[in-house]
């Protein structure tokens, strides 16, 4: 296998590269992880079974559109492909390391440009994708009410039910989220879709973003989830708001939005996520 990606690879970058040095990283939530190296260069290896190229696929395109508008420092797509039982995803590997203030300050910063200038007339993208190991359907809509009531809380809530886990009335649910965002109809930006902190990081000295769930939507669903899973620091938001200030009307939509990543989490890991996502669900239901 390390042979042939390794072939894959020369073919890309137009040199000869023989991996001689593999070494495992940490694993994904359901790929591994490896690092290549002949002694000159070095790539990052994402492998996964043979049937999970879409998503390897889908990361791809999320990973080169983001790269083209060239705000951020996203990793190069080397190639992709599938050899004997497994999928492989090959991209430029990048050392990351922690920010200090100013480069969270000017990481809320880029975002804000990122969302800014990066637009267009509606609401989705041109294919469906993945949110982490879940499907992600992206089917262009002029409405943002509608877009995300159906094609995110509907959804999510339709999947968890396949499993199992009816945890309210859909229909119900997908009226009340599309209600609460009638008449919310924002600049349709080019979005991350999983900005936690886990898919950021910084080399020298410039913000970095990797494994998107890439689609076009509200920026402020981008901003509900930096602050879902270990917030990042008050230096992001204070770069952020300085370009973009953002409207006090946020922290309404805010719940509804860090909802669709509790309803994922439920659907993939179950347990506490899924009490969590109930909670949301009779709130927004009462």
């Amino acid at each position: 296998m390390w042979h042939f990606i390794s072939d894959q690879i020369s073919q890309q970058i137009g040199e000869d590269f023989i991996c001689d040095d593999i070494r495992e990283g940490k694993p994904g939530d359901s790929h591994s992880t490896y690092r290549i190296s002949d002694g000159k260069r070095r790539f990052f290896i994402k492998i996964n079974d043979f049937e999970k190229i879409p998503q390897f696929e889908a990361e791809a395109q999320g990973l080169k559109h983001m790269q083209q508008a060239d705000i951020f420092k996203v990793p190069e797509v080397i190639c992709l492909g599938q050899i004997e039982d497994k999928s492989y995803l090959v991209l430029e590997y990048l050392t990351l390391l922690q920010g200090d203030e100013q480069e969270w300050f000017d990481f809320g910063d880029r975002l804000a440009q990122l969302h800014q200038s990066q637009t267009q007339e509606m609401y989705g993208w041109q294919e469906d994708n993945f949110i982490g190991l879940t499907p992600q359907p992206n089917r262009w809509s002029k409405k943002w009410s509608q877009f995300f009531a159906e094609q995110r809380i509907g959804f999510m809530l339709q999947l968890l039910a396949e499993k199992g886990h009816k945890l309210a009335d859909i229909d119900r649910v997908v009226t009340s989220v599309h209600d609460l965002l009638a008449g919310h109809n924002p600049p349709s930006s080019m979005l991350h879709g999983d900005l936690w902190i886990g898919n950021t990081g910084f080399n020298k000295n410039r913000a970095v973003l990797f494994d998107p769930a890439f689609h076009y939507g509200d920026r402020e669903t981008d901003l509900a989830m930096t602050e879902l899973f270990n917030k990042f620091p008050n230096a992001f938001y204070q770069g952020y708001t300085q370009r973009w200030p953002i409207s006090e009307h946020y922290q309404y939509r805010k719940t509804v939005y860090q909802l669709y990543h509790i309803l994922n989490h439920a659907l993939l890991f179950e347990g506490q996520y899924l009490k969590s996502a109930e909670a949301i669900l009779k709130n927004l239901d009462s």
